[in-house]
């Protein structure tokens, strides 16, 4: 009865999402890549490449670019111990998929099919994974119910419950710890995670507390011929200052800004590296900067394709991919997500480079 409430539920959330998607996908041309495999269209060739009936396959996902992040060392960490599995990582989001690209070798990728138990079923006969690892708290009930109707079992890595999950997650606890009974193992990044998972019903005897796995290659990754190829491609003598802003969101460029024209008063020739946390918004922080007569800027595709950034005072940074690396150039940091009510990104990223980090208040 509750799967059948919870079915009723999304096929109405899915008819109202309808509009806007369908919008964004004819208009903005957005979630051209994903929408198909979304929706079960999975490619003819993944058989092959997937290489079924051979080697033990393990199907890892993580919705976005934070969890791909904490999903690298784990792949990692699996292929040091059985060189011979078959990897299959799947995204929710195009961002995320292009950052599973870049730094996960050797896998196959797909797009995590829409929790609806048709498109679950066929998606999961086709990969015929002999086990399904979720990083960070991506529950899908369609989704697990099948695994486990296939004796697939499902694990939880990176398990995290910020304060607004866990109040929303809570609201219906008894659905929930249905949910949960059907993941095997639940590994939580923290005590107050541990805690909020079993306050929703975990099992405690399948909850453990391993740490962030994001944080599990840092210093490994703050190498200096990182530092040296990114000083060269964004020219920056030694001595210069540079003021790295990562992983803004809207709203917080502005201050940013503010605190830029401030600080190059006192150091004329100090560097602007400007992330927003959703390069597709690189357009939209760009005319905030040219309207507001910052100075001119340059994004990083253009100094990827050759060109020079010159006297630019300012560098967007409009694709994945390369902010651990721009950190190193930092004399200082400041971390988005924090000014406004995002909870905070990863604030270890900028730290394992030994540079300066600030941030705002939220960082649930």
């Amino acid at each position: 009865m509750l799967m059948l409430v919870y079915n009723i539920l999304l096929l109405g959330a899915l008819c109202v999402a309808v509009p806007y998607y369908g919008m964004k996908y004819f208009i903005a041309r957005k979630y051209r890549k994903s929408l198909g495999q979304r929706l079960g269209r999975l490619p003819h060739n993944l058989e092959e490449s997937v290489g079924r009936g051979q080697a033990p396959r393990v199907w890892l996902h993580a919705v976005s670019v934070g969890e791909v992040t904490a999903l690298a060392p784990i792949v990692s960490a699996l292929r040091l111990r059985d060189p011979s599995l078959s990897i299959i990582v799947s995204t929710g989001t195009e961002t995320g998929q292009e950052m599973a690209r870049q730094i996960i070798s050797a896998a196959t990728f797909i797009y995590f099919p829409i929790d609806l138990p048709c498109l679950v079923g066929k998606a999961i006969d086709r990969m015929a994974p002999d086990l399904f690892v979720t990083v960070e708290t991506e529950l899908w009930p369609n989704f697990l119910r099948a695994c486990e109707k296939r004796r697939i079992p499902a694990v939880m890595v990176n398990g995290r419950l910020s304060p607004r999950s866990f109040r929303r997650y809570d609201r219906t606890r008894f659905f929930w710890k249905e949910v949960l009974s059907k993941v095997r193992f639940i590994g939580a990044i923290s005590d107050i995670d541990a805690k909020r998972f079993l306050a929703l019903g975990a099992d405690p005897a399948s909850l453990a507390v391993m740490g962030n796995a994001k944080y599990d290659s840092l210093a490994a990754a703050a190498a200096e011929e990182v530092r040296r190829s990114m000083r060269n491609l964004l020219s920056v003598p030694p001595g210069t200052q540079v003021f790295v802003a990562g992983s803004t969101h809207a709203g917080e460029e502005s201050a940013v800004l503010s605190v830029y024209r401030r600080l190059r008063k006192e150091y004329p020739d100090c560097l602007l590296v400007l992330a927003p946390r959703h390069p597709d918004r690189a357009g939209e922080v760009r005319t905030l900067i040219e309207q507001e007569n910052h100075g001119d800027v340059i994004a990083l595709s253009e100094l990827m394709a050759g060109r020079r950034r010159e006297e630019r005072p300012i560098v967007l940074v409009d694709f994945i991919g390369r902010l651990h690396g721009l950190y190193s150039l930092a004399t200082v940091v400041f971390c988005g997500g924090s000014l406004v009510k995002r909870g905070g990104q990863n604030i270890l990223e900028p730290a394992s480079w030994g540079t300066i980090v600030l941030y705002g208040p939220f960082m649930d």
